[in-house]
């Protein structure tokens, strides 16, 4: 066995917080206890450490009907999540020069859109992405989503968003000019999959899956004929009764492109919150988020870019939004910046996320991620028993199961996701980590590492385990899901870093 310096050590255990005193619960008892106590349907839970995926739970059902459960492949419709992927589809496209942020879209429409109240003002790519547009889902917008859905041929988005258009209300317009007022709108999405499609020249839902979805790993889609198996698609409750989703087992027919011209109506896919994926995929993808664009070794948008997108295009100043219930204070471009407000946008007290919520059909879903040590919150549920629905959390504006969840997170992951730390060594700082690969239950280190010991201690301070890096890894013998100190000892210097290991 291995021995430390007790000097080391007692700096050691004091740098990371060691503590005796631990819930008797695991972490993931008490995720099965929030979904039971909220009477969830199924659910999904994942949590990212380094953009790297260190616990992945699931509960319930996903198909009552035919009695599936919840696994790792069981995708859902994700919602309004879904309009962060469509964004990046679109930025992808400003990155080529297809466009500017601040261009008029009526060019690349091929028709003038105006909110006639401001017939000067122009509606621009910037003003959609941040919900600044001045449109919101008035009357019509249901309405020709229906269509949409159901009428061949697809009826034209010009048909609602023009004056004297089929479903055109003027409801669909805010009083404020352009680019003055935040207002939350589903139509800002489906204008911006349309302009997908019109500046690609490609179907959205093919753009989406060969550009963003597969070069990630994602098999999901938003077509849900291009699922690899239809029985891992939840189906998604209110009551314990089916609301969307429910193909009983039959993949429904593939897209017949001669009834549609790509174009005209970006709605068909549902780019505001069409996306079916599992949560370890949509991980993956809030992984490449906080990784500044870069996927695994893929690259899907330059890190510029992504950068753009987290900077905020518009905040709460008490008069110049609706902020939904104190949810929405601060935006980017497609993407929800988190202000920590008081009842309001509070994920994780103290700390700036990015992401985006979900909710539709009973599922509510979330994905939120921080970039300093690109920690990440995933949660899905795909909906819920009883007539109640679902309440209100304590100290946020987010639902009671959702706080619980992030609560959770945080007090099991947050804090130890922390990125490796020198004790030793006065005035050195170190720039290196150890990440935890559960599935194949080894610790993988920098290669500045390599010779060194290395230590797994319990919460008590008890160590359990001693070997030496080679070959930059370490396999770990069979450990209780939990916190452990991991614990690197050089000639003069001591690294360390908490981490959540153990396989359930």
């Amino acid at each position: 066995m291995l021995s430390m310096r007790p000097s080391v050590l007692l700096s050691l255990l004091i740098l990371i917080g060691w503590s005796r005193s631990l819930s008797s619960q695991t972490y993931h008892e008490i995720l099965s206890d929030i979904a039971t106590e909220n009477h969830l349907v199924g659910m999904s839970v994942a949590v990212l450490c380094h953009a790297e995926i260190q616990d992945l739970y699931h509960f319930g059902e996903a198909d009552l009907g035919q009695g599936i459960a919840v696994t790792d492949s069981t995708r859902y419709r994700i919602a309004s999540i879904s309009k962060t992927a469509t964004a990046v589809a679109l930025m992808q496209l400003y990155e080529e020069g297809l466009f500017g942020l601040d261009d008029d879209i009526s060019n690349y429409l091929g028709y003038e859109v105006r909110n006639p109240s401001f017939p000067n003002k122009i509606i621009s790519f910037r003003m959609l992405l941040s919900h600044t547009s001045s449109l919101q889902d008035g009357n019509g917008y249901g309405n020709f989503l229906a269509a949409t859905y159901a009428q061949s041929p697809i009826p034209d988005m010009q048909e609602l968003l023009l004056p004297g258009g089929n479903w055109y209300t003027s409801n669909l317009w805010r009083t404020e000019a352009p680019g003055t007022f935040f207002q939350y709108s589903n139509l800002n999405f489906g204008v911006i999959g349309t302009l997908v499609e019109k500046i690609s020249n490609r179907r959205f839902d093919q753009y989406l899956r060969d550009s963003v979805l597969l070069p990630l790993g994602i098999q999901g889609s938003f077509n849900v004929a291009d699922l690899p198996n239809i029985n891992t698609l939840a189906v998604l409750y209110r009551n314990g009764l089916a609301q969307a989703d429910d193909y009983n087992g039959q993949m429904p027919a593939a897209f017949n492109d001669s009834t549609y011209t790509v174009g005209t109506n970006g709605l068909l896919f549902a780019p505001q919150g069409g996306l079916r994926v599992s949560a370890a995929e949509l991980a993956r993808f809030a992984a490449m988020m906080s990784n500044y664009g870069d996927g695994n070794n893929v690259r899907i948008l330059d890190s510029a870019t992504i950068a753009l997108m987290l900077q905020p295009q518009w905040t709460y100043n008490g008069s110049n939004g609706d902020n939904y219930y104190n949810l929405f204070n601060q935006w980017g471009l497609g993407v929800q910046i988190t202000t920590n407000t008081n009842l309001g946008d509070i994920v994780v007290p103290g700390t700036l996320l990015y992401g985006h919520p979900g909710e539709a059909y009973g599922l509510i879903s979330d994905m939120y991620f921080e970039v300093d040590k690109q920690f990440g919150i995933v949660f899905i549920t795909n909906g819920y028993f009883g007539s109640a629905g679902y309440t209100f959390g304590n100290y946020s504006a987010f639902y009671m199961p959702e706080e619980q969840i992030f609560a959770a997170i945080r007090d099991f992951f947050f804090n130890a996701c922390d990125e490796l730390s020198l004790v030793a060594g006065p005035g050195k700082s170190v720039p290196t980590s150890i990440r935890y690969r559960p599935e194949s239950n080894t610790l993988i280190c920098a290669e500045t590492l390599n010779g060194m010991p290395l230590q797994i201690f319990d919460m008590t301070g008890r160590i359990l385990y001693s070997q030496s890096v080679i070959n930059n890894q370490v396999s770990l013998p069979l450990l209780s899901p939990g916190l452990y100190a991991v614990v690197v000892q050089g000639a003069d210097e001591v690294w360390s870093q908490k981490m959540f290991l153990g396989s359930y």
